[in-house]
């Protein structure tokens, strides 16, 4: 294997443990690999915002990481501040799937600036592992957003989006994606972005085409990169690097694509790996 020069991880569940925290064993794995010449690349469903903390924590900032965010449609130098790349959806499309979703019992999100605006700040649960779980203050926090109530999403989002976050009980999520993605599979980007979370993106939108679009034109090669996740929306950059690991709590789906099966996210499985190589 040639060395490895641009290291990829997904960020809930994969870079940090169940705590929402970079291990310490984790972060030194990290710095060491950056002062070796190591690009870090954080690839997340999450928004931009809810990326840069990490990001500085890891030193990211002084190291000209990137910042992959909304699941791959927007790529931002993390010390720069520069958008490298970003695709939305149509104004036409975003509001046909706000209003399309009105039928599910779903609770959809949507950021602009600092805000992320949902139907009802007070209609905040879904249950989850069989206990309530205040999924849109988890959101917003994650993304360090300000919460905003909009009664009609559909009519407000008059500008284009980077993505459609919906949350929902798992079980009602199984039962119901189909439905909800059946008028925009052709056109839209559908997805599982963990087991309570559905998200609709720009067409061809994913964590593998935004990598393609920026590492090649640095020079980077696939069999430079090394990939690191844990879900579904993983699985096409895990895919696209040449080797592509797999968290021991990813979903089974990727395990079985992924080149190695790594320790767990509460293991520093990320730094299990690193070692061997930095």
């Amino acid at each position: 294997m040639k060395d490895i020069k641009v290291i990829i991880m997904d960020v809930d569940g994969t870079l940090t443990n169940s705590k929402k925290t970079i291990t310490p064993k984790t972060k030194e794995a990290l710095l060491n690999a950056q002062k070796k010449g190591a690009l870090l690349i954080l690839a997340s469903g999450r928004p931009t915002s809810g990326l840069v903390d990490f990001a500085a924590e890891l030193e990211m900032d002084k190291n000209n990481g990137l910042l992959v965010s909304f699941n791959g449609s927007k790529v931002v130098n993390a010390q720069t501040n520069e958008v490298l790349f970003n695709q939305t959806m149509t104004v036409t499309d975003g509001q046909e799937v706000l209003e399309h979703l009105k039928q599910f019992e779903v609770k959809p999100m949507i950021d602009k600036g600092a805000y992320m605006y949902v139907n009802n700040v007070y209609d905040n649960y879904i249950s989850y592992k069989g206990a309530p779980f205040n999924v849109i203050e988890y959101e917003s926090r994650g993304g360090k957003f300000q919460l905003c109530e909009m009664d009609d999403l559909a009519k407000f989002a008059d500008y284009p989006l980077n993505k459609i976050l919906t949350a929902g009980d798992p079980e009602y999520l199984q039962a119901n994606y189909q439905a909800m993605m059946e008028p925009f599979k052709e056109r839209l980007n559908c997805v599982f972005t963990g087991d309570f979370y559905f998200e609709f993106t720009a067409n061809g939108i994913d964590k593998a085409k935004a990598l393609d679009t920026i590492l090649k034109p640095m020079g980077y090669t696939q069999e430079q990169m090394i990939a690191f996740g844990d879900g579904h929306n993983d699985a096409t950059m895990v895919a696209y690097a040449h080797h592509g690991v797999a968290m021991a709590n990813a979903v089974e789906d990727l395990k079985a694509i992924a080149t190695e099966v790594t320790l767990s996210n509460d293991e520093d499985g990320i730094a299990h790996i690193l070692n061997r190589y930095f």
